[in-house]
């Protein structure tokens, strides 16, 4: 079965050196998601890029994301089911860290964390979450969790920081191996040709659109500069 690999980066975006630079390179029907501005982590923005790529992909998609952008990942392929063939998430960041308008400043006062908006039924098709023993982005206990909210095989990596090029994560087969192993195991699934059993979620039902109107009711309750 053809499919597009989809590389979708974390927080700060995934350099030259990054296992998922290196993997981009090692497939030929890898693209990374565009439209995105790493630097600023909010996750309607995020999630509608991911979304617009597995809408515009000329084939199934599978996802390999990483940190921040799994979560993107998650509410994008929450809505469109029948469009991903599978997904590769590499050590999610915790939703406690970020609300809906970026990073938690905890001098800021409460804000609504992103757990509460984010997809927590199974995803409904082949998904891998990885993780690491000392993440300083997630405790494991946490990724466990998500991992069997979204019904994900959940692979605990050992002591591998934040499984980026800072932790020594430059090439990486074993990712490669995993992929390809999934995707050879479910290569004869009709992905993206079952949407009566998958459909997409659109309009008010869809993941995004609830996220986004939690975005401007967050932007609406932004404390004024009184000066």
């Amino acid at each position: 079965m053809r499919h597009t690999t989809l590389i979708v980066p974390g927080f700060h975006g995934s350099g030259p050196q990054h296992w998922q630079s290196w993997l981009q390179a090692q497939l030929a029907d890898a693209r990374r998601v565009r439209g995105i501005d790493w630097e600023a982590p909010v996750l309607a923005r995020w999630a509608a890029a991911v979304r617009r790529e597995i809408d515009e992909a000329p084939h199934a998609v599978w996802i390999v994301a990483h940190s921040f952008g799994c979560l993107a990942s998650v509410v994008a392929a929450a809505d469109r089911p029948e469009r991903v063939a599978g997904a590769l998430l590499v050590a999610p960041a915790d939703p406690a860290r970020f609300g809906p308008l970026g990073l938690y400043d905890e001098h800021a006062g409460p804000a609504e964390e992103l757990g509460a908006w984010l997809p927590r039924e199974q995803l409904g098709f082949p998904c891998a979450v990885l993780a690491s023993t000392n993440d300083p982005w997630v405790r494991l206990t946490v990724a466990a969790y998500w991992a069997d909210r979204w019904g994900s095989r959940f692979i605990n990596v050992g002591a591998a920081g934040h499984i980026n090029i800072e932790s020594g994560f430059g090439a990486w087969p074993y990712c490669l191996e995993l992929l390809q192993g999934m995707q050879q195991a479910h290569e004869d699934l009709p992905l993206g040709a079952i949407g009566a059993d998958r459909p997409s979620h659109r309009g008010r039902r869809s993941a995004l659109a609830r996220l986004r109107h939690r975005t401007r009711v967050s932007l609406d309750f932004q404390p004024t500069d009184p000066a």
